[in-house]
């Protein structure tokens, strides 16, 4: 599994919320769900989001905007608009004051808003995940990442605007893939962008030698890895890959190895019951000595106490 893959491994594990939000001016929606991650696109209209701290960007239709929690925000048809509904962190509607709008604005299947024919018509996919792995990515992305229309072109989007309001057997899954598809779409596109500040390991990803090594250590971390088997499989000899996966990287291979065996294990201990002997072995430690003398070096604190604060 590799850093992109990995951004759907919280998703499916925690579920995601999908809704089609159709409204007419005035509104206001204050979102404060405290969700990792948020996706919006506009297909019809105009909507603004506007960040408590940095720049208010507007969406247009073909838009899409990548917002990274837990910070609040709010979604408005214009910048300044007083709120009139609140989000929060259990993804309940209500007015500012705390009465419920969930009934009295339901507009149909996966569809919510304060008109049926409002101009204005936003696709809002949520995450409720906070995985280790996904974060080796997206923590490389700005608060409020905006991919306008002209420098993106996603077929995902109409055809995520055509399933969402549909209640058909196996819907639920159809929507949860194209959401996990228009993520990785847009992630990739951010990153794709002149000038764009990826991850270096995500860079590397391009280089012939480097880049085949680190899909092989993403996606077999349990194999009993050395620089010198690495360099066998990657086509280079040991001290090519080893100089250059750190200059292209910023981390000799093992030191990255050890980062992302235990990113996996942290996931693995919050979402799932595995031991941690089970969980080690998964990632490729001989065992759970093993796996708590890394967590504790590294992260300070042991498995079950990583676990015992999810």
């Amino acid at each position: 599994m590799d850093a992109l893959a990995g951004l759907l491994d919280g998703p499916r594990a925690k579920g995601a919320f999908l809704l089609r939000m159709i409204m007419e001016p005035p509104w206001s929606v204050r979102i404060e769900d405290e969700a990792p991650i948020c996706l919006m696109c506009v297909t019809e209209g105009e909507a603004w989001i506007v960040p408590d701290t940095g720049d208010a960007v507007l969406l247009r239709p073909g838009d899409i905007a990548i917002a990274r929690g837990p910070e609040p925000y709010t979604v408005a048809h214009a910048p300044g608009t007083p709120p009139r509904a609140r989000i929060g962190p259990d993804g309940g509607c209500t007015t500012l004051s705390g009465e419920p709008l969930a009934q009295s604005m339901h507009l149909g299947v996966r569809t919510w808003g304060n008109a049926p024919d409002g101009g204005t018509t936003v696709l809002v996919g949520t995450y409720l995940m906070d995985g280790e792995v996904g974060r080796r990515l997206l923590d490389a992305l700005p608060g409020l990442a905006h991919l306008p229309a002209d420098v993106w072109n996603c077929p995902l989007m109409p055809f995520l605007d055509e399933e969402i309001s549909r209640d058909e057997p196996g819907q639920s899954v159809v929507l949860d893939r194209i959401l996990d598809l228009l993520l990785i779409a847009a992630v990739r596109a951010w990153f794709s962008r002149p000038g764009a500040e990826a991850p270096a390991w995500y860079r590397a990803m391009a280089d012939p030698v480097v880049g085949q090594a680190l899909r092989l250590l993403q996606n077999d971390p349990a194999h009993p890895w050395t620089v010198a088997s690495l360099a066998t499989k990657s086509g280079a000899s040991r001290a090519a890959l080893a100089r250059r996966f750190t200059e292209l990287v910023g981390e000799p291979p093992m030191a990255y190895l050890t980062g992302w065996r235990l990113a996996l294990a942290a996931d693995l201990l919050r979402e799932t019951d595995a031991t941690v002997e089970s969980v080690a072995r998964q990632v490729g430690y001989s065992g759970a000595f093993a796996l708590s003398a890394a967590f504790k070096r590294v992260r300070g604190i042991s498995p079950q106490e990583h676990r015992g604060r999810g």
